[in-house]
Order: C-alpha cells, then sequence, then structure tokens
C-alpha cells in the first residue's frame, strides 16, 4: 500500500529565463541534452539510448542529485522538452520555449518528490535549503546559456 507524499517531501518549481535568441535557437540548444555540461557545469550526463541517459545534478551540497531520464514529450513545433526522472528524486521536468519580442522566454517547470532516504529524513528542516540549493544551480544554468547563446553564430 503506497502513502501519499509527505507536503516536505514534494517539490514544484516554475521560473522563466528571458533570453535575446529566437525560439527555435534556444530549444535547440535545449533539445541537445548531451551538450547541457558544455554550457551547465554543475549537471553532467550519458544517454543510454535514444530517450534516455543518467544525470548528476551538483549543488553546494555536500551529495549529487543522481537521476534517470527518460524522454516524454519533444515537440519542436510547440517548443517543448518534457521528461520523467527517477533516482534521488521521482516526477518531471519541462521546458517550454516561447516567444517574448525578438527573442525567448525559456519555462522551466519541475514537479517532484524526494526518493533518496537520506534527504527525505532531512526534509522538514532541509526545505530551505533544498530550495536554494535548487535555485543556485538553476542560476549557473542560464547565466551558462545566456553565455552560450551570446557566443553562438547567428542562424546556428
Amino acid at each position: 500500500m503506497s502513502r501519499a507524499p509527505r507536503a516536505h517531501h514534494r517539490y514544484r518549481f516554475r521560473q522563466d529565463w528571458v533570453l535575446d535568441s529566437p525560439p527555435d535557437t534556444v530549444y535547440a540548444v535545449l533539445e541537445a541534452a548531451d551538450d547541457y555540461p558544455s554550457w551547465w557545469p554543475q549537471l553532467s550526463c550519458t544517454r543510454l539510448d535514444e530517450h534516455g541517459g543518467t544525470l548528476c545534478v551538483r549543488s553546494f551540497l555536500p551529495w549529487e542529485l543522481r537521476l534517470t531520464a527518460r524522454e516524454r514529450r519533444r515537440d519542436p513545433v510547440a517548443r517543448v522538452l518534457e521528461v520523467g526522472l527517477g533516482g534521488t528524486l521521482d516526477g518531471w521536468v519541462r521546458w517550454t520555449v516561447l516567444p517574448r519580442g525578438t527573442g525567448s522566454r525559456a519555462r522551466f517547470e519541475q514537479d517532484v518528490e524526494l526518493h533518496d532516504p537520506r534527504m527525505r529524513r532531512w526534509a522538514a528542516l532541509g526545505r530551505p535549503v533544498y530550495v536554494a540549493s535548487h535555485a543556485w544551480v538553476m542560476r549557473r544554468g542560464l547565466r551558462g546559456l545566456r553565455g552560450l547563446l551570446r557566443n553562438r553564430p547567428a542562424g546556428i
């Protein structure tokens, strides 16, 4: 019998990244998951097959999130990418790239539950630290993506 997740074990995040590049360019970069570590050094990934792989996320905390990621949706017309996650966290993450003036807005959404027993044990007290850790990793991702897009030749 499965119990409902405790509120402090569940995390929902939503963040919009405003970018100067056109939506199709941003989508193409986000779609190339194998390249994330080149612009987002807190991530490392290994492809297992055409639709999934493993992912490690490092922050200022003394451990890594170890995840399996499995493609659930890839829609270049709507510019939506969604993957299911398992491992340290169970749930999903989604990118939706929208036009914004001459640039774009990359919306990041995540809905996950802590699965790792040691993180769950500290979840009630650790929640503010886990949220801060997530924000730290996301700021570095945004900085890296902006740098990559700024240095990318037009039309690529």
